[in-house]
């Protein structure tokens, strides 16, 4: 019998990420504005410790991915929406390692170490560089940007699936039960 729903654990990553990835976002453009202050150094921190452990739950959510296979894409669907599916996919999995990985160069950079939690400081990338820290700043921030496009894209994507075809693509992704 072909599987219908994605396992627990897969849709437990899927919101965990979901939500941590929209507080991420919210913060990281919160804490851009702000004046230097204590209160804007300790988001900061908290800022990075919230995307060291999204690199780390994005790694574990594919050790997952790639050790459970997850439902069938509709029989109707044509090759260029699987296609499009696909990609949208692999992009939304190259940015959640690619952006906290950015920043981590970023902090790198500027001679700032990233310390996990205040009490596991991450080894530096590469040498401080303020000039390369900058456009690694600005690099951030594009990828960021894109990840919220393309997430968009992909919440547009599930509510056309749900909404227009009545298919069971979003469904199968929900936390609860849903008839079809």
């Amino acid at each position: 019998m072909p599987q219908t729903r994605y396992t627990a654990t897969a849709i437990f990553l899927h919101w965990l990420m979901a939500i941590a990835l929209v507080c991420l976002f919210c913060v990281g453009f919160y804490m851009h504005g702000m004046s230097l202050s204590p209160l804007k150094l300790k988001i900061y921190s908290w800022h990075k410790w919230s995307g060291v452990t999204v690199f780390l739950l994005v790694w574990l959510r594919l050790v997952w991915r790639f050790g459970h296979r997850p439902p069938a894409l509709p029989a109707g669907m044509g090759a260029l929406m699987r296609a499009l599916a696909h990609a949208g996919h692999a992009m939304l999995y190259l940015l959640m390692i690619a952006i906290p990985l950015s920043g981590w160069l970023m902090s790198s950079a500027k001679g700032v170490q990233t310390v996990y939690f205040g009490v596991l400081p991450l080894p530096d990338l590469i040498a401080p560089n303020p000039e390369l820290g900058h456009r690694l700043a600005s690099l951030h921030s594009a990828l960021n940007y894109l990840l919220a496009a393309v997430v968009l894209g992909h919440v547009g994507a599930a509510l056309k699936h749900h909404l227009i075809d009545r298919d069971d693509v979003l469904t199968r992704m929900l936390p609860w039960r849903v008839r079809s």
